[in-house]
């Protein structure tokens, strides 16, 4: 029997799930968890959101149990995906100690993504060092359980490239084939990122222009019936534009009658055909894909105990993995000293 890739993915609790994060992430691990190639490990990086949320630990302990809800909601199951908690993994700590000592400050300065993120933080001169350090904390994460499949957005392959620097640099150093270098799982390209509710390039939870798996059904419709169409739109009989009409964009990626679709599009260009319209469509098709995520959480939350059970569980054993891993890292560097 061959061995099983492993796959290392996750999300920092700041919030509650939304669509982008379905399609551009939790699709696809459902998927991959349910091949049965994969041995799947899923963690709610707790100690990476306190990196620039360190003033405010009460909302990553909430949030926590909602991205886990989430996680259930969607299909990912705990009888085939290991669901972990970073905080409650002690020997990712000493990894990222460890890995620290392979890093360059000018390295890490380097880094696109961190830049990039720093930037639209607005940290200024502030940057938390813990915050700056944290692609090496990612490292540690991923060659913990030795995972080779990493599922990440495009914009997050400079992190996973760090990551192979240091299993070069930690391999080659001291001589053992231990760690293992991981490759990027990318969704279908067109499929990584939707635009928020607003028309902005990119949903997110700080900018408040997102769709929650949990919303209720008249929060979804509410949601749908305020988007951004095409300002220019303004009568019905005028011809309307549907490059980066955000209803549209939501429609080619969640309706599954895409002739209907092009037939709307049709009819939209030529003039004819509302806003309204559309976009009561779009919530027919967002409310038939949502209501069976929206039951299995409500299912779920009515256990939280259960939920949290499920959590310490996943950690238990992800536990032993990335202990047998420090172990191996600790005798390569030599600092085994008393067996």
């Amino acid at each position: 029997m061959s061995k099983k890739h492993v796959i290392l993915t996750g999300d920092r609790p700041t919030g509650k799930l939304h669509i982008g994060h379905y399609v551009g992430s939790l699709k696809n691990r459902v998927a991959l968890q349910n091949t049965g190639d994969y041995e799947t490990f899923i963690m709610i990086a707790d100690m990476q959101a306190l990196t620039d949320n360190a003033r405010d630990p009460e909302k990553i302990r909430h949030s926590l149990l909602q991205v886990a809800l989430d996680y259930l909601a969607v299909g990912i199951d705990p009888a085939k995906s290991t669901i972990l908690v970073q905080s409650q993994i002690p020997a990712l700590n000493e990894l990222t100690m460890a890995y620290l000592n392979l890093v360059s400050v000018s390295r890490l300065n380097r880094n696109p993504t961190v830049k990039t993120e720093i930037k639209q933080k607005a940290f200024g001169e502030s940057v938390p060092a813990g915050f700056f350090i944290y692609p090496v904390s990612q490292a540690a994460d991923i060659t913990a359980f030795k995972a080779d499949t990493v599922p990440v957005g495009e914009d997050q392959e400079p992190m996973l490239e760090q990551t192979r620097e240091i299993v070069r640099s930690f391999n080659s150093i001291y001589q053992q084939d231990i760690l293992v270098e991981p490759e990027g799982y990318f969704p279908p390209k067109g499929q990584g990122r939707i635009p928020g509710l607003d028309g902005n390039a990119k949903m997110s939870k700080s900018l408040d222009n997102a769709i929650y798996l949990g919303d209720s059904a008249d929060d979804v419709q509410k949601k749908v019936m305020s988007m951004y169409t095409d300002p220019e739109h303004i009568h019905i009989e005028d011809p309307g534009h549907i490059e980066g009409n955000t209803v549209f964009t939501y429609l080619d990626i969640f309706a599954d009658d895409k002739e209907h679709v092009a037939d709307l599009k049709a009819q939209y260009q030529h003039g004819g055909l509302g806003d309204v319209k559309i976009k009561r469509y779009l919530n027919e098709v967002l409310q038939d894909k949502l209501a069976p995520i929206r039951e299995r959480r409500e299912h779920f939350a009515a256990d939280e105990a259960g939920v949290y059970d499920i959590l310490k569980q996943g950690s238990e054993h992800a536990n032993q993995v990335a202990a047998q891993t420090l172990r191996e890292v600790r005798h390569a560097i030599g600092i085994d000293y008393f067996g």
